[in-house]
């Protein structure tokens, strides 16, 4: 059965991403010490670098960086996390992942900019645009999983309104052992979880904090 999947980075002080957002730093100027973690990983380095040659480290940041790819058959992310903010007068602009997005599945992008024509990229990623409901392009990112799982890929405007209705069977949350006292909060107005989903915690070797959410 189809379960609907959402990863976030989160900052001891609960803020899922910073300020200063450029072309050149998507994700603001303290994405890099959120994600440090994560991005030093075995899997990460071979699943986004393409990196074969056994580098990055193990243990259970690895372990939660492999389960974060495993039976995905759909995602679904905003049109900022694509670019679409950014780069919006380029009719070239197919993503920030070059020519071998590391999704491997449809790829369902909400942008009120919609209707725009498919982009098919290799390693059988494909993007598609929507101006829907998000009960509407979850019911299709499902069907196109064909039983696998749905990932809600963010960014945090996205993850917070599929949280906010309900829609979210497992939460994992990446909290690095930093505070940042800026950026966009999560939890705000968003209360109640822990009464809906059963919570578990886990501490890994690097000090990330990882809290699962499950319904």
């Amino acid at each position: 059965m189809t379960r609907v999947r959402l990863d976030l980075f989160l900052s001891l002080d609960g803020f899922t991403s910073s300020t200063k957002q450029s072309a050149e730093n998507p994700m603001g100027e303290d994405w890099g010490r959120l994600t440090e973690n994560y991005a030093a990983t075995r899997t990460f380095r071979e699943h986004v670098f393409k990196d074969s040659s056994g580098a990055g480290t193990t243990g259970i940041d690895d372990a939660y960086a492999s389960a974060f790819f495993d039976g995905i058959g759909a995602e679904i992310m905003g049109a900022g996390m694509f670019g679409l903010h950014t780069f919006p007068n380029d009719p070239q602009w197919q993503g920030w992942w070059g020519v071998r997005p590391p999704f491997g599945c449809p790829v369902y992008v909400l942008s009120t900019t919609a209707p725009r024509p498919m982009i098919p990229m290799e390693g059988g990623t494909t993007f598609h645009f929507r101006n829907v409901t998000i009960e509407d392009v979850l019911a299709e990112a499902t069907k196109a999983a064909s039983g696998l799982d749905v990932r809600i890929g963010g960014g945090v405007g996205t993850a917070r309104n599929f949280l906010r209705a309900g829609l979210v069977d497992d939460l994992h949350l990446m909290i690095a052992p930093i505070i940042l006292g800026r950026g966009t909060r999560l939890w705000d107005g968003l209360g109640g979880l822990d009464h809906t989903h059963n919570v578990r915690t886990e501490v890994s070797e690097s000090g990330t904090i990882h809290v699962t959410f499950t319904r």
